[in-house]
């Protein structure tokens, strides 16, 4: 596969590995029903040969927005088999977003679930790339029947682009990460293989969507490469949401998140130990705090494997083992990928020091998307820099310490402080504002915003939940401030730049 002249196509690996063993075995249970191996190579093959009738050339991006149904793997596959590249995105975000994203991908075509289908309507007369919309349901099994069910795999190669994810950077402009056709199976040979020890016996539920680097691999490349079934969930992983699938479906692996872990503890219908069958579960996204994984696992007997990932990795690259947890800490580098910590000089930090986590191994992305300089700051040669702050111990345990710079991460997704701080500055009562990362209840990390008020406006309670409003309606929900505090002035430099680190300290 390492073999540039060799060649090789993830869609067809991962599919059509499992044929004839697996045909009629359930590749993916979604809220509809089931989808076989013999349909899910069946219909990959009809869906992209049926963009290709429409007139899409190799190479082409095909941006795909869906909720998590069995027409979102039938889709992505179906382009990585016939040589498109599929582009990820986030179904939790503002037209603004999208009409950036499809711009800057310049997507042929556009894949998208019905119900989102009106987030889209206002951009599409003003995308000059686009040339095909295809909506989940009637739209979607229209195209499905004029494609070919035998139609043969495009003559891609290991090193080949593959597929886009988009990731936020410092500035809030999302980065397109490009990805190779080789990248997904490293992830299911070194993580799901020799950290989960996932076999074909499996039943997989991940909360995080597909369109996450993370949720890809949990509900995409790991089940399939062995074989085993994925749960698939449209709705939002709501605590009554992931118990019905937990406890109707009996998942052995549940992905979750530290935001998700903390709900689902504190919701008073949490299923007892007979009704699961649950044999190792995971967090990634964000750390996952001491209290929560020890939590989890007098509650269920099921230890959680936290670890660190990121959408430039594809996957965990440093995580908590089978029996060997050690909840508040990332863990051990995950088989295969090397990671080492580096002072501002550049030379390795003793153990307990902290300093910037850089990381190699066989997943690592090929470079931003029309981000040269970002992509030579990030990519270097086969080290990748985080952005994190890490430190490890005498014993080879790593333990995060915060972001490099002041991006938050909120339920698993990055937020750039400066977005949030410009939509409060839209609103006539705000003179400035500065947005910094803060603490729950449940240790987790969510926005906090300070605000200082134009003469003439009061503080009150009223106010505060007006700005917080006025932000979710310009940004995705998730980034809203879930504090907000009125102050009279804003700490600075003398250059007149905000000291967030003062914020911070409060």
């Amino acid at each position: 596969m390492n073999n540039e002249q060799h060649p090789y196509n993830a869609a067809e690996d991962l599919v059509l590995r499992n044929l004839p063993a697996r045909a009629k075995k359930a590749a993916y249970i979604d809220d509809h029903g089931e989808l076989s191996y013999q349909e899910l190579a069946e219909r990959m093959r009809r869906f992209g040969s049926a963009l290709l009738g429409l007139g899409l050339q190799p190479e082409d991006r095909v941006m795909i927005v869906m909720h998590d149904s069995v027409d979102w793997p039938v889709a992505f596959l179906g382009c990585l088999f016939v040589g498109f590249v599929p582009v990820a995105g986030n179904t939790l975000l503002t037209p603004r977003d999208y009409a950036f994203m499809l711009s800057d991908c310049r997507a042929k075509a556009l894949v998208v679930s019905e119900a989102l289908l009106p987030m889209f309507q206002p951009l599409l007369s003003s995308q000059p790339f686009l040339r095909h919309v295809v909506v989940s349901g009637d739209s979607f099994s229209a195209l499905l029947r004029t494609g070919h069910p035998d139609f043969p795999v495009a003559q891609t190669i290991a090193d080949d682009p593959a597929f886009w994810l988009y990731s936020s950077g410092s500035t809030g402009l999302p980065k397109g990460v490009v990805h190779a056709h080789g990248s997904l199976a490293a992830t299911a040979e070194q993580y799901a293989q020799k950290v989960l020890g996932i076999r074909e016996t499996d039943v997989v539920f991940s909360a995080a969507k597909l369109f996450f680097a993370y949720g890809l691999g949990n509900a995409l490349t790991f089940p399939l490469f062995v074989g085993a079934t994925a749960v698939l969930m449209a709705e939002r992983p709501t605590p009554k949401a992931v118990f019905e699938r937990l406890t109707k479906h009996k998942p052995t692996i549940f992905y979750g998140v530290p935001t998700l872990y903390a709900a689902l503890l504190a919701h008073a219908d949490f299923p007892t130990t007979t009704e699961l069958a649950l044999r190792i579960c995971t967090s990634a996204g964000e750390a996952l705090p001491a209290e929560l994984g020890r939590r989890w696992t007098e509650r269920t007997g099921v230890e959680i494997l936290d670890g660190i990932g990121s959408t430039e990795m594809l996957h965990i690259f440093v995580s908590n083992l089978p029996g060997d947890v050690c909840y508040g800490a990332s863990g051990r580098p995950v088989p295969g990928y090397r990671v080492k910590i580096l002072d501002e000089q550049g030379k390795d930090v003793q153990a307990n020091e902290i300093g910037d986590l850089y990381v190699s191994g066989p997943s690592s992305a090929l470079h931003y998307a029309r981000k040269r300089e970002m992509s030579q700051k990030t990519f270097l040669g086969e080290w990748v820099k985080t952005g994190d702050k890490y430190s490890f111990s005498p014993e080879g345990i790593y333990t995060y310490a915060g972001r490099s710079d002041d991006m938050l991460k909120v339920s698993g997704i990055y937020v750039s402080p400066f977005e949030v701080e410009a939509a409060l500055l839209t609103h006539p009562a705000v003179l400035e504002a500065a947005v910094v990362g803060h603490r729950d209840d449940a240790e987790l990390v969510k926005p906090k915003a300070f605000v200082v008020l134009r003469t003439g406006f009061s503080t009150t309670r009223g106010l505060a939940a007006e700005l917080a409003h006025h932000v979710k309606e310009q940004l995705a929900p998730y980034k809203y401030p879930r504090w907000i505090e009125f102050v009279a002035e804003l700490p600075k430099t003398a250059t007149g730049k905000i000291q967030r680190f003062k914020l911070r300290a409060k």
